[in-house]
């Protein structure tokens, strides 16, 4: 049970080319368009030379039944203890056994050091983390190199390994929005960022480039390779949610270092509790606090205007998050008002109002195809709005020229005296022998 990714991974891992096993489907939840694909011939190895089918979730009892299945695999995340056990109850209901594969087996060894920047949840800022950290790398004088949660939502046999370089390769790749919001703002700053589906190899050309490998994680997923140094976020804008999410709480609880971010845009006094619960669950780790910083590169834009607030699309959806920083940006420079998109959403966008009715009244940036890229266009079209304030990390003039002003939003993470973060990675450094 999966979502183009740990799916993937935990096969390549533990089942390919393993005869005590036979796998006979995937199935695809959380991210739209990805079922009723194949995991390819080229990807499943020998014992598998007709491919895997790939089917929706929806389908899991019947398909249980239909090929005697002994055991199923859960596979995704950012999925709450609540709704996992929901999913569990299902999958043993019908006879068959409900199946978590842990770290031990499915991480992959490198010969390259390893830092890791995994989260309690989906949008707590592990993005800017990670940015943050190959600035550090860099000023140090070491090379890092980016690899890649897995997105891929299109072709899985031209989508084994992945570099990214440069924009020609977004466009090479022919990389949804979805990819674009993670690989684009490292690109622009020089870093190479690799992806794919068969991460073994992945590792090993990453290895060839990197003198530090950076994981940057999916959702809440723990990583596909062994860390060296394990960064794990939470987000005092959620509290409560690092112990009631998995693999969060996995995540949470296997940290050397454990990040409250947004500290600036939360309360004190939930700050402080956060840090309590993350100190009880996981005493041996180092806690520290960041701030999620939000600039504006035309504010003047914003200021007294009707304007359409555009978020990270994953932050929103499956992240449970209401509004995100594009809300907050409109907020502080002084919007007149946020003009809800919901009349004037079409096709697929219009459905995700209707999947995630926590939304507040901004508009998820989605595009995993063509398609919802121009219902994206046309609904940004329709809001009768001055300025549309876009929080999505990607240029969306890359991908169609808005009819109204667009003001950006970005955000990166701000450290106070002592910057922890910046010592954290020197002891690191030093601990391998680079002064």
């Amino acid at each position: 049970m999966g979502a183009a990714g740990r799916d993937f991974h935990n096969f390549n891992t533990v089942f390919r080319d393993n005869p005590s096993f036979r796998v006979v489907a995937f199935t695809a939840a959380q991210i739209p368009f990805i079922a009723d694909r194949s995991y390819p011939a080229s990807l499943a190895g020998r014992l598998y030379p007709e491919g895997i089918p790939i089917y929706p979730e929806s389908r899991l009892p019947e398909l249980v039944r239909e090929h005697r299945v002994s055991k199923v695999v859960f596979a995704y995340s950012d999925i709450s203890h609540e709704e996992l056990m929901h999913t569990a109850s299902t999958v043993l209901a019908t006879g068959a056994d409900f199946w978590l594969i842990g770290p031990d087996e499915t991480m992959l060894p490198s010969r390259r050091p390893v830092i890791s920047v995994c989260a309690v949840r989906t949008g707590c800022g592990k993005s800017q983390v990670t940015r943050h950290l190959c600035g550090l790398l860099a000023e140090a004088g070491v090379k890092p190199v980016v690899v890649r949660h897995p997105m891929p939502y299109g072709d899985l046999g031209v989508e084994t390994v992945e570099r990214f370089a440069g924009f020609d390769d977004l466009e090479r790749h022919h990389c949804t929005i979805e990819e674009r919001e993670e690989f684009e703002p490292l690109v622009s700053r020089g870093i190479v960022v690799y992806a794919g589906v068969d991460y073994e190899r992945v590792l090993r050309e990453a290895e060839r480039e990197g003198e530090v490998i950076v994981w940057d994680g999916g959702n809440n997923d723990f990583p596909f390779f062994r860390p060296d140094l394990e960064i794990v976020l939470v987000d005092p804008l959620r509290p409560g949610h690092e112990t009631a999410y998995y693999p969060g709480e996995v995540n949470l609880r296997r940290a050397h270092l454990v990040i409250v971010n947004k500290v600036n845009a939360a309360p004190p006094g939930v700050v402080s509790h956060l840090e309590e619960t993350v100190r009880r669950i996981n005493p041996e780790a180092e806690v520290v606090r960041s701030a999620s910083l939000i600039t504006v590169d035309d504010s003047a834009a914003i200021a007294g205007k009707r304007v359409l607030v555009i978020e990270d699309g994953p932050t929103v959806t499956h992240g449970g998050m209401p509004t995100g920083a594009g809300y907050a940006a409109a907020r502080e420079f002084g919007a007149a008002e946020v003009v809800d998109p919901r009349p004037w959403a079409v096709g697929s966008i219009a459905g995700a109002f209707a999947a995630y009715p926590h939304l507040g009244p901004v508009l998820p940036a989605m595009g995993y195809r063509p398609e919802q890229v121009d219902e994206l266009r046309r609904t940004v079209e329709a809001v009768p709005c001055d300025t549309v304030v876009s929080a999505t990390p990607i240029s969306l003039e890359r991908l169609f020229r808005p009819h109204k002003p667009v003001a950006r939003v970005s955000y990166e993470i701000g450290e106070s005296p002592p910057a922890p973060l910046r010592r954290a990675v020197g002891r690191f450094l030093e601990s391998r022998g680079w002064e």
